[in-house]
């Protein structure tokens, strides 16, 4: 199912056929630095992986992370969406690419319309975003897109601090 549509790319659903492309994304040395290791390593983990993650989260939540694709071609380069942690009451942008793709402005794109989606749909009037410290690429996407820096948090008690940022509407 088709979510948004920009001028260069599709936001979809996942779907169980898109395995092989999220075990790739997860495993992209960049991904693991600047989000996490999310432990996939199999296309059964993969599955598992999209059915316990963005499947379920459209179920429960009625949105979730969305392949981004290619609008010519609809080859996959990343994931772009709104998540909903338990620790937070608003919800939380999140994207990343394949390497081979970055530096094309797709980051924005994808995530300008995804902020248009939670405004306009989901009624969403504030929203964050969470990122490595020191994935500079990021954080200038976030600032772009009208994010501003909150504060450090830790998302597991073992884990590194990230920085917590907030985007407002009208702000």
């Amino acid at each position: 199912m088709i979510v948004l549509e920009t001028v260069r790319l599709l936001l979809r659903h996942f779907t169980l056929d898109d395995a092989a492309f999220i075990l790739r994304l997860l495993n992209e040395p960049s991904f693991i630095q600047n989000v996490g290791d999310k432990g996939v390593r199999t296309l059964d983990q993969a599955s598992n992986y999209l059915l316990e993650g963005p499947i379920k989260s459209y179920q429960i939540h009625g949105h979730g992370l969305y392949l981004v694709a290619l609008k010519e071609s609809l080859q996959p380069i990343g994931i772009c969406g709104l998540l909903k942690r338990d620790q937070f009451e608003e919800v939380d942008l999140g994207y990343a690419f394949l390497p081979e793709f970055w530096s094309n402005g797709f980051a924005f794109e994808s995530a300008s319309a995804v902020l248009k989606l939670g405004m306009n749909a989901l009624g969403r009037a504030k929203m964050l975003a969470i990122v490595s410290p020191g994935n500079a690429a990021s954080i200038r996407v976030l600032e772009k897109l009208g994010f501003a820096f909150s504060r450090y948090v830790q998302m597991q008690p073992e884990a590194s601090e990230v920085a917590l940022f907030e985007w407002e509407q009208n702000k």
